[in-house]
């Protein structure tokens, strides 16, 4: 999900503390406290009965659901309006003034799951704020008021799981994962969590739905819906069912302003089980990957294609190389089944694909033409989150401040910030193809530019392709910096760059030093 996510004109909130996307993930877990001799939780009401009460469910189950808060120092990058005037030095720092770090928190819910203390929680709950933030530490607050530091044993984006272990010599209680695949529409929920920091809070519902595409073609667009009461800072807490089990992970929330409008999301245990076993463990997650762009069968594209809209998936695009294209997979070909699992809203390409081990040989049946065929392709092994992003660039998406000279993906030594005042990327095969540039053409793609610099001022913008900086080419960031450098030494104040914008010839444009 992006951070911000539009849908029928409702906006997605992220569901820790301050964020605007209200992300809200729920662990299963089988209802169970450490200090509990019998070692379970007896069933408070048979299935199909109506809640008396959820008193006796709640007592037991929320001494094992934390409240968890970061603390995180996030660079930003400053703005002197009067940069380049007899004014600058007198307004918090001249020309050179590099980005500033302040500090910032984030809250958050978890659950315990070993008498240990290792916790669940969502992984944008304890990942930096942005891409220049970095986590200083991690807390994780008790219920009966105790606060205890924990580590991050693992994180995983792509499904927004994380894993955390308390430094405390203690027996913790704790509660186990439930089976989300035996949930049904109507069963009774609770979630508990710490909405908008208020500590341990308990709100009831029930699964709206149970498994919840909402079309963001990730791998992991399966979700728990209900109507349980679900807020900012509910992210990471777990949704339980009547029998004590977290079948779900609190995670998102449609909202026009924020707030629960009885429309939330949670990560069903059967997906989140077995990564959180994983992450716990410090093994890596590996998933499948065919190298393919996809999109959902609307009314209209099915209707050109003369087929039912309920099944299969258009391919819009196939990355050369990749495992799509070495099985013939084409641009065009609609995806019907794989593996022998019909391709469906609720039973995605992504997510059949993700959750194939790479390296496995599967059947893949697809329309072409009208035509029904079978390809066999070998799955590969799914790129990092990072990776991805760094395959996709959209020139037309407004950066915002956190772009601008942002580790961990600032390339090289970060001159061509400090400098030039603009950030830059390697041009991949796949960014040149989105920017309209052939495949063999070599540079560096604008990523952002300080709107103080005079690159700013001489019109370089986001989607830019650098080809030369003082008639040497640039294949990589290291190339950019050493003419800068070498611009330095030599005692010049600008460097002449070469600038390919789509659409237009290739412009020299002369980019004064900072």
């Amino acid at each position: 999900m992006k951070p911000v996510r539009y849908a029928y004109g409702l906006t997605a909130a992220l569901l820790i503390g301050g964020a605007t996307l209200s992300l809200a993930t729920g662990y299963p877990a089988g209802a169970q406290v450490a200090q509990n001799e019998a070692g379970q939780i007896s069933t408070v009401m048979p299935r199909g009965a109506g809640p008396g009460s959820f008193a006796d469910l709640t007592e037991q189950l929320a001494p094992a659901v934390v409240n968890i808060s970061t603390r995180q120092r996030v660079k930003v990058a400053t703005t002197n309006p009067f940069a380049g005037t007899p004014f600058a030095d007198l307004f918090g720092g001249g020309r050179n003034s590099g980005p500033q770090t302040r500090e910032a928190q984030s809250l958050g819910s978890g659950f315990i799951i070993s008498a240990d203390g290792y916790v669940v929680t969502n992984n944008h709950v304890v990942a930096p704020n942005g891409r220049n933030g970095e986590i200083e530490s991690i807390t994780v607050n008790m219920p009966d008021g105790k606060e205890y530091p924990a580590k991050l044993v693992g994180r995983d984006a792509a499904s927004d799981l994380a894993v955390l272990k308390m430094d405390a010599k203690r027996t913790f209680p704790f509660v186990k994962f439930g089976d989300s695949s035996s949930a049904r529409v109507g069963d009774w929920v609770l979630a508990i969590g710490n909405p908008f920091g208020l500590g341990g809070t308990v709100t009831s519902g029930i699964i709206s739905a149970v498994y919840r595409n909402t079309g963001s073609n990730t791998a992991y667009d399966r979700y728990i819906q209900t109507d349980a009461s679900i807020n900012r800072g509910n992210s990471g807490g777990p949704m339980f069912d009547m029998k004590g089990q977290v079948i779900g992970i609190n995670n998102a929330i449609f909202s026009p302003t924020g707030g629960s409008v009885g429309i939330g999301f949670a990560i069903p245990s059967e997906i989140a089980a077995p990564i959180v076993d994983k992450l716990k463990q410090g093994e890596a997650i590996e998933r499948g990957y065919l190298g393919v762009r996809i999109q959902a069968l609307n009314e209209d594209l099915a209707d050109s294609l003369g087929i039912a809209r309920s099944k299969g998936e258009f391919v819009q695009a196939v990355e050369p190389g990749q495992a799509a294209d070495k099985a013939g997979i084409k641009a065009g070909d609609v995806v019907i089944k794989v593996g022998g699992k019909e391709v469906t809203r609720e039973q995605t390409l992504s997510y059949l694909v993700a959750n194939t081990a790479p390296g496995s040989r599967i059947p893949i049946e697809l329309m072409r033409d009208g035509k029904r065929m079978t390809v066999n392709a070998k799955v590969g092994k799914r790129p990092t989150e990072e990776e991805l992003r760094s395959q996709s660039f959209d020139p037309d998406e407004d950066p915002d401040s956190d772009q601008f000279n942002r580790p961990p993906e600032k390339q090289g030594e970060g001159l061509s910030e400090e400098a030039l005042g603009m950030s830059v990327l390697p041009l991949t095969p796949q960014i040149a193809r989105q920017l309209g540039a052939g495949n063999d053409t070599k540079g560096l793609v604008v990523n952002a530019v300080d709107p103080s610099s005079d690159a700013a001022k001489k019109g370089l913008r986001r989607g830019d392709i650098v080809l030369s900086a003082n008639y040497r080419k640039v294949a990589d960031v290291n190339g950019l910096e050493s003419a800068i450098r070498s611009a330095r030494k030599s005692g010049r104040d600008a460097l002449l760059l070469r600038v390919q914008r789509r659409g237009q010839p290739a412009t020299y444009i002369p980019i004064r030093l900072r």
